[in-house]
């Protein structure tokens, strides 16, 4: 896959001091084409917002694109470590790709809420809010509401499978009945057939479990059909590709979501709402209103963690060392910083967005998001 070293940091290192400190070298893999692009492109976008230095050293960022493709992330995250000495992996624009990266011992910041298992566990820091959270939070929603009856469509790989496990278990401990349960692939064009099954049902309300812009073709689809019930998204589905092909299909849709995604609706005292505001202002100068996604925030959310962390390794561990990425992962175990999804912190698992400050219930409001009540 093709490799991009962002512009300014090149720039920036050739004015940077003394040769003899090593630079800190963060390699980046993301999805800024193919199925999962609509997550990777602003991702992509939020590189060059960055600070380019951290405890007194130039910070180098390399961007490779995995196109979607697992087997192509697994290659980059092989250069990631060879060819450019990598202090520090962040990517995953998508979950299954997330799980190709996290194979070398080097520390990796997942941008998608997969679950590392063995050796990779103890390298790999999980940016966004875990599914558990997500799904507990929609449990309870459907609860209050009264709805006894829940269907669901959604992606049919690690995202999908996820969501199915973490939410149908705390439905059923309500006393409420998940189904049916349809699937759908990533780069399908129709839910037709899957809508259809579901609007014979008739459930009180159904999950859509995707991300990105596919999230729109089930909403356009019950709409088509002429579902009244209510309808439920992920988190993965907060994004403006999914409002702005959704259209009026979108509105009333419930979703929780970081607090990026209600930008200056964020009460004054909230830790995250200056980072936010910034955040936003700088991001949309580039790339329009209304651009901002919440995965470009994950990006920027890995990266704080990634700067943060560097503060406090010891001088004398040098970057492109075992000692320095050994020391880099301890930090990052410990390190606390307000990000855009919220206070970012190691919760004994190395899930960094797992409490209650990490999410907002929002629902769709003509066509933008809304806190709902």
């Amino acid at each position: 896959m093709s490799l991009k070293t962002i512009l300014f940091a090149t720039t920036f290192l050739a004015a940077a001091a003394p040769a003899a400190l090593a630079d800190v070298s963060v390699c980046i893999s993301l999805s800024a084409t193919g199925p999962t692009s609509a997550l990777g492109t602003p991702q992509q976008n939020s590189v060059k917002l960055l600070p380019t230095e951290a405890a007194g050293k130039t910070v180098r960022y390399t961007v490779f694109d995995d196109a979607s493709d697992p087997g192509a992330a697994t290659q980059n995250a092989r250069k990631c470590v060879n060819e450019q000495a990598a202090d520090v992996l962040i990517g995953g624009s998508g979950t299954p790709v997330a799980a190709a990266i996290g194979e070398t011992q080097t520390p990796f910041l997942t941008l998608s809420p997969f679950v590392p298992q063995g050796k990779q566990s103890d390298w790999t820091f999980v940016v966004p809010q875990p599914v558990s959270l997500m799904a507990g939070a929609i449990a309870e929603d459907i609860a209050k509401r009264g709805f006894k009856t829940v269907g669901l469509i959604g992606f049919n790989d690690a995202y999908g499978d996820l969501w199915i496990k973490a939410i149908g278990p705390m439905l059923t401990d309500k006393g409420i009945t998940l189904e049916p349960v349809e699937r759908f692939a990533r780069t399908d064009t129709s839910v037709s057939s899957q809508v259809l099954r579901l609007s014979a049902a008739n459930p009180e309300a159904i999950l859509v479990v995707s991300s990105g812009a596919p999230s729109a073709g089930p909403n356009l689809a019950l709409a088509e059909r002429g579902y009244q019930g209510q309808i439920y998204h992920t988190h993965g589905s907060a994004n403006g590709a999914f409002l702005k092909i959704a259209g009026d299909a979108a509105d009333g849709t419930i979703l929780p979501v970081g607090p990026i995604m209600v930008g200056e609706l964020l009460p004054d005292g909230n830790p995250s709402r200056p980072i936010v505001i910034d955040y936003i202002a700088r991001y949309e100068a580039e790339h329009g209103p209304g651009s901002v996604s919440p995965f470009g925030a994950y990006f920027y959310d890995a990266a704080l963690l990634v700067l943060a962390a560097a503060e406090k390794v010891p001088a004398t561990a040098e970057p492109g060392s075992p000692e320095f990425r050994s020391a880099l992962r301890d930090a990052l175990k410990r390190v606390e910083v307000p990000g855009l999804h919220g206070m970012l912190r190691n919760d004994g698992r190395q899930q960094m967005s797992n409490g209650p400050e990490n999410w907002i219930m929002s629902v769709v409001d003509n066509g933008t998001w809304a806190i709902r009540d």
